[in-house]
């Protein structure tokens, strides 16, 4: 059977919460420690859809192989037209080209949206995550060397970047979404 990609539901936080949880206790992608709760899970995506910033999962036969959302890189209005973007995959559905159809996904839909650029944060500088990020177009923009401390080591963050629709070409329309984003 072959994954579909659609918006992601509050039904869905069940399997968010696992997939992150996961990722939380078994990698460093992350830098949290202690893996968040339903609960918290659940404010987190509401703070990211409510908002109007995309949140997509892929399904394989109702279950949810792994989600990707964009969310604001900071808070400061000048911000806005920056989204960072977060992807994760469940343990079963690694190498099956599941990240990059949603990333791909992720940028479309951001594009379309008007935001101007994407960046990642790439924790721990996974090497299957910069060469995703590589293969969707993704330029390197740094490295934060020994940014985290979590399963007994340093962690660099890698920082990677792609311009999104007319990127800095152009004046972004401050009355027109993200632009409306405070």
């Amino acid at each position: 059977m072959r994954f579909r990609l659609r918006p992601a539901t509050p039904a869905d936080l069940d399997a968010i919460t696992a997939i992150y949880a996961h990722a939380v206790v078994n990698g460093v992608a992350s830098y949290e420690i202690e893996p968040p709760s339903r609960d918290e899970m659940a404010a987190r995506f509401e703070a990211i859809t409510g908002r109007g910033y995309p949140y997509l999962v892929a399904e394989e036969e109702g279950a949810v192989l792994g989600y990707a959302y964009a969310g604001p890189f900071r808070t400061r209005p000048a911000y806005r037209w920056l989204v960072e973007d977060s992807i994760y995959l469940g343990r079963h559905a690694q190498g099956r080209g599941i990240g990059k159809a949603l990333l791909v996904a992720l940028l479309a839909r951001c594009t379309e949206l008007g935001f101007r650029q994407m960046l990642a944060v790439i924790g721990g500088g996974h090497p299957a995550s910069v060469a995703l990020h590589a293969a969707c177009g993704f330029s390197d923009a740094g490295r934060i060397a020994g940014a985290g401390f979590k399963q007994g080591r340093w962690l660099d963050t890698v920082l990677m970047q792609k311009s999104l629709g007319e990127g800095i070409e152009t004046l972004p329309d401050p009355g027109r979404y993200p632009g409306t984003l405070t």
